[in-house]
């Protein structure tokens, strides 16, 4: 009997390290404090900013809107013409990290940091001085959330190509929530004036449907929680080193019958 305790040892021994492991794919833990659970705002309370690596494209129409100004050649074209706004509205340019990207005709601008609305208030009075009356449109083409629909493997990375995307749909879009991932814990995680907060929202009942229309924005993280599946996790961890133990033994057995 004593001659098998050193071997019981070694493997709960083994156990307990292999259990040091389990479910450490697991990610974003939080406390209490540091999630918000209540007064969650079903439509952002600041507007988009840009920052460095967005993409802009822009319309320029000029005399408030009667005419179409085609920047990269110069050609004018009247309101009925398509073909020219889908040409323009084809080309992007890069903010930098500096925040300022290049537009034709002016040159550098600064736009990090400003929301859509001043950036094409911005443009409008900049292209003021080479054309009458200019209203701009803007729009950032590379905006994107990253979605976690409970397994790790899963996670894509959703374009967001309408302004009013909501958390539903990002789900949706994702492929829905996996069979391990919890329903009842959804970290929405998004950049603010005031740094990134962390959002907890529970889509397991119907009481939780009202969060399901929260707009998203660019560069948000969703995040479904994994379910802790610990003694699947610790079986799957120890089962090759018991079966080496084994082996092991029975080979000692083996040898030791022989002599």
């Amino acid at each position: 009997m004593k001659s098998k305790l050193p071997l019981f040892f070694f493997l709960i021994l083994s156990m307990f390290f292999s259990a040091c492991s389990v479910n450490s794919h697991i990610m974003f833990k939080t406390k209490k404090n540091e999630v918000i659970v209540d007064n969650i705002p079903i439509s952002p309370a600041d507007a988009y900013r840009l920052a460095p690596d967005d993409k802009i494209a822009f319309t320029v129409f000029v005399e408030n809107g009667k005419r179409i100004i085609d920047i990269s050649s110069g050609v004018n074209e009247n309101s009925a013409g398509n073909q020219q706004i889908n040409k323009t509205d084809n080309i992007q340019y890069l903010v930098r990290n500096d925040g300022q990207v290049e537009l034709p005709l002016l040159g550098l601008v600064k736009v990090g940091g400003l929301s859509i609305i001043e950036v094409q208030e911005k443009l409008s009075q900049l292209y003021s001085a080479n054309y009458i009356d200019p209203f701009v449109q803007v729009k950032v083409t590379n905006r994107r959330v990253i979605v976690f629909p409970g397994t790790g493997g899963d996670a894509k990375v959703i374009p967001i190509n309408n302004n009013n995307t909501t958390l539903m749909e990002a789900i949706a879009l994702a492929g829905g929530i996996t069979e391990r991932g919890k329903a009842n814990i959804i970290k929405v995680m998004r950049q603010t004036t005031e740094g990134r907060k962390v959002y907890q929202i529970d889509l397991s009942t119907i009481n939780g449907l009202k969060y399901a229309d929260m707009i998203v924005q660019s560069n948000d993280y969703i995040y479904v929680e994994p379910s802790r599946q610990l003694t699947r996790e610790i079986l799957k961890e120890t089962t090759p080193i018991i079966s080496l133990i084994s082996s092991a033994i029975v080979i000692i057995s083996v040898i030791l019958t022989l002599n």
